[in-house]
């Protein structure tokens, strides 16, 4: 069974990140790279990163800057720009470990947002995209007052706190088990600030001019019972894109959180099944 190592990942300006180094027993077959949701941090995709590391997948699991274990600027991010180039700088980590310059982007609700927005910066360096439930079209959102608060702190006071509106564990998963650890996950980040906010909404304009660049392998997994994202205006914006190589999978029994849902053990199967060998990839 794989473990992981613990890592610290320097990015651009310096920020120390916390990331997780999943290495499989002999030479890595590919390169992944993990990124979590706006909330989570990569110890709530334990199960798959071990399950890829055990198919023979090197796998890195990033902490984004102020979120999971990373202290420092809590909850903070200066630019969607900061934001990719942060992501960019781990894909080189997990490149240089795996001894191949492309790796598979796999990203997790709006982790799924920044992979996009990765691809569209710098393309040439993807080799397949994973998209788990993706923040492209969210269904929740923080009120029409909070964003009016939010954008006078970016003049005022860009470092401001404001809640996540996500802070209810059961739109996530609806068991109970995962219900109470999400409850007691004291790394879970419940508060950002407004300049984080606004680089989030700024990176939606990158995140969605995916169609415009060069295609590579796509996989869109939704679960059924959504809450936080709009699965239909997901697959509309995956389907009328005219890249030759797309899949969409959806989890009938899940929520947001496949890993946490009684439809795990066939996201685990699909997703080291895909990873695997992306063009050879068919459901079953």
């Amino acid at each position: 069974m794989s473990t992981y190592e613990e890592i610290t990942v320097r990015l651009p300006d310096g920020y120390p990140a916390s990331a997780r180094l999943w290495s499989p027993e002999g030479r890595a077959t590919g390169g992944v790279l993990y990124l979590h949701g706006i909330q989570s941090h990569a110890g709530w995709y334990d199960a798959s990163a071990q399950a890829l590391c055990d198919a023979g997948m090197a796998v890195l699991q990033p902490d984004r800057r102020g979120s999971g274990r990373n202290a420092s600027e809590r909850g903070h991010a200066d630019s969607p720009q900061q934001l990719i180039d942060d992501a960019l700088a781990c894909l080189e980590v997990i490149a240089e470990h795996a001894g191949q310059p492309r790796v598979h982007v796999l990203g997790v609700s709006w982790g799924g947002k920044l992979a996009a927005a990765m691809h569209v910066h710098q393309p040439a360096r993807t080799r397949s995209l994973t998209l788990v439930t993706p923040g492209l079209f969210p269904v929740v959102d923080v009120s029409a007052a909070e964003k009016f608060r939010i954008g006078w702190s970016m003049v005022s006071n860009p470092e401001r706190l404001f809640d996540i509106p996500l802070n209810d564990p059961r739109l996530f998963t609806a068991d109970p088990q995962w219900i109470r650890f999400l409850e007691n996950d004291s790394l879970q980040l419940h508060q950002a600030t407004a300049g984080f906010f606004l680089a989030s909404r700024r990176m939606d304009r990158t995140a969605r001019r995916l169609p415009d660049a060069p295609a590579v392998p796509l996989h869109l997994l939704l679960a059924a019972d959504e809450r936080i994202v709009d699965n239909e205006a997901t697959r509309a914006f995956i389907r009328e894109m005219s890249w030759p190589h797309r899949v969409v999978t959806c989890f009938d029994n899940s929520r947001h959180t496949l890993e946490m849902g009684p439809d795990r053990d066939s996201y685990l199967e699909d997703l080291v099944r895909w990873l695997s060998d992306p063009e050879a990839f068919t459901q079953a």
